[in-house]
């Protein structure tokens, strides 16, 4: 399907170089923010407390953070989860309140928040097994917030969560490499992983300049954004492996020309539809999406950029060429098959 169709071919490798050169000082920008500034990790990371609290109404989620940023807390995450009355806290270990009190702290500010005081209830579990509770009552023995689970992440499984990560990077990388070298060439898997690593970097660049938390929500963000480059990059290969059998005299850059050309199309349309839900999760998703929906953005946006500018240039530059994706058909010789 096309919107439209472009009948004369736009000389994108004319000015590849230009755009590679943006681009380098942009992936050198985005590595030394990550150098000097490093990621802003979270709870996942770098450990801290994991809380859930139940409130008997909908719960007011900036007031809530109000009152977390009055105990000392600068980024509280806080979210709602299941239904509207269900609240989960995400703190980070800070310096004035240690890791062990933590949950007691948090949930005696939230109680006085809502004018009551703290009561241990106990309550029996689905398994019929009794279990003593914080709750949050007031004067009357309603109950205003109640204290579902508490959870402690050490810094050991933040350490490790951060290896499971890069080593999934790693994976995909190494994935995405053999499927390229062996359905093109390795000219192409080399090029389509130096443009997918500049998307990549460039994502944790802009969340190392702004000091976004980086979760594992948006790490799950970074490795899909491999994959959706990859796919663009698939593409305009695939047309430029097509174009090599219709334009045999052309020379290398105008096929290039002509296979991004006849693909600008298919390009607004996907990469469009697909932008539009992650802006409706940017913008009506709340604040547990939000830095999921801007790593989408930012990688979607650079994706296009790095398949059109990066890896098509420089698989030119590393010498692409026709007998490289189709192999030469040989001359029949007239003696074969001739009877002696």
């Amino acid at each position: 399907m096309e919107f439209f169709r472009i009948k004369k071919d736009i000389p994108f490798m004319r000015h590849a170089l230009i755009f590679n050169v943006i681009s380098a000082l942009t992936f050198v920008a985005a590595v030394f923010f990550l150098v000097h500034k490093g990621l802003h990790f979270s709870v996942e990371f770098k450990g801290g407390t994991v809380m859930e609290v139940k409130y008997p109404k909908a719960a007011n989620l900036e007031a809530i953070r109000h009152t977390l940023e009055a105990v000392g807390y600068e980024q509280p995450e806080v979210t709602g989860f299941g239904t509207a009355r269900d609240v989960m806290i995400r703190l980070p270990v800070i310096k004035s309140v240690s890791g062990a009190n933590s949950s007691q702290v948090v949930f005696g500010a939230l109680c006085k928040g809502e004018n009551g005081s703290i009561k241990q209830i106990d309550s029996v579990t689905a398994k019929g097994e009794h279990i003593v509770k914080d709750a949050c009552v007031d004067t009357a023995g309603a109950e205003l917030v109640a204290q579902q689970r508490v959870e402690f992440v050490g810094p050991q499984v933040g350490d490790e969560l951060a290896q499971n990560g890069l080593n999934a990077l790693v994976m995909v990388v190494i994935g995405v490499m053999l499927y390229l070298a062996i359905r093109f060439e390795w000219k192409f898997a080399v090029a389509a992983i130096i443009a997918n690593l500049h998307d990549v970097v460039i994502i944790l660049g802009f969340f190392a300049f702004f000091q976004w938390e980086f979760s594992l929500t948006v790490l799950a963000a970074v490795l899909a954004v491999l994959g959706y480059s990859v796919n663009e990059s698939v593409v305009i290969f695939d047309r430029i492996r097509e174009n090599f059998r219709k334009q045999r005299k052309a020379p290398v850059p105008e096929v290039i020309d002509s296979a991004i050309t006849s693909t600008i199309s298919r390009t607004i349309i996907t990469h469009g539809c697909t932008q539009m839900m992650v802006l409706s999760m940017l913008f009506f998703g709340g604040p547990t999406l939000h830095y999921f929906a801007v790593a989408l953005t930012i990688g979607i946006c650079f994706g296009i950029y790095s398949s059109v500018f990066v890896a098509a240039a420089v698989a030119m530059w590393l010498g692409v060429k026709r007998e490289d994706l189709i192999k030469p058909i040989k001359e029949k010789n007239e003696t074969d098959g001739a009877v002696v």
